[in-house]
């Protein structure tokens, strides 16, 4: 098993007050967060649930299990850590027999991990390619970068970084192949561009770290089978949270909840409905939640951030 050094460091919580005020803790419930990383909105639907509430948090980087076990020390409510990807929580939970009254997701990376110079999650620091939100898992960003085809990457890099000069890193990346650190790939993905590209916009390397990043540690694809779990995982009048950082994340969390909301879904031809079907969902937010100025002010990195809720208000047919 991997050992990893935990450094504690400072973390803001992103839409915190707003997640609070949407899913409306109450004395008592059980509610399941995701993804614990250092822990910053578990704090505060701990201090709303109190002493006869329950929180399980999931999360499958180590790091945050250790956080959790200083978190855990002194909750002011009944904890349980589950250390894996939340949709083998989420599994072990509903198995189990639970029935949540809120579950919630604060999607993609932590601050905590980019800042951890050495899990090479960062085109900003020198690092070993690694990019494993779990360090036990055997595959890294160093086996996708030395191993995958040409062709295998463009397609990562096109679909998760919606990166336009997927084709032309894709081959700098292999030229360049054996890739062992950070800066290496950043030289590889610049060498790949065209020399406009590379500057305005951001860093050259964001969108090729991110699309390698959900690669290496299947993202998406968790995301899509999460969703249906943490839903069936709610009790009726349970409510429902995610915080997602781009629109990869939040097309699909706006889909699913959508889908959970709508009435009727016969044809649009048919001139009255036939299918008797009811929704399941209210949504919160009709638009995603942003940050206001004040928070973007004190912490930056939350000006991609975007919040989507909903209440559960039947189950199989019955309505709350």
């Amino acid at each position: 098993m991997a050992t990893l050094t935990y450094m504690p460091t400072e973390h803001l919580p992103v839409l915190a007050t707003e997640l609070v005020e949407l899913l409306a803790p109450q004395p008592g419930e059980l509610a399941v967060d995701c993804t614990f990383g250092a822990g910053g909105h578990a704090r505060l639907i701990a201090d709303k649930i109190g002493p006869t509430g329950t929180l399980v948090c999931i999360d499958r980087d180590p790091v945050a299990e250790q956080r959790f076990a200083e978190f855990a020390a002194d909750a002011p409510c009944q904890t349980r850590f589950l250390r894996d990807d939340y949709t083998a929580g989420l599994q072990a939970l509903y198995g189990e027999g639970h029935r949540a009254d809120m579950v919630y997701l604060d999607l993609g990376i932590s601050s905590m991990q980019v800042d951890a110079w050495e899990r090479g999650f960062s085109y900003s620091y020198d690092a070993p390619l690694d990019m494993r939100m779990d360090p036990d898992q055997e595959f890294s960003a160093r086996d996708l970068v030395n191993e995958w085809p040409t062709s295998r990457i463009a397609d990562v890099l096109r679909r998760y970084g919606e990166e336009r000069h997927a084709s032309g890193i894709a081959r700098a990346i292999v030229r360049r192949r054996p890739i062992e650190t950070t800066s290496e790939l950043v030289a590889a993905i610049k060498a790949g561009m065209p020399p406009s590209a590379r500057f305005g916009g951001g860093h050259p390397a964001k969108r090729s770290f991110q699309a390698i990043r959900i690669a290496v540690n299947e993202e998406l694809d968790s995301l899509d089978r999460a969703l249906p779990l943490a839903w069936d995982l709610l009790k009726v009048e349970g409510r429902f949270a995610a915080i997602s950082f781009h629109s990869l994340e939040d097309r699909p969390v706006k889909r699913f909840l959508a889908d959970r909301a709508k009435g009727c879904i016969c044809p649009p031809e048919l001139p009255v409905c036939v299918c008797g079907h009811e929704p399941e969902a209210e949504l919160l937010t009709r638009r995603a939640v942003s940050p206001g100025s004040a928070e973007l002010a004190e912490n930056p990195r939350a000006s991609s951030a975007h919040l989507r809720a909903a209440v559960k208000i039947r189950s199989n047919g019955v309505p709350a």
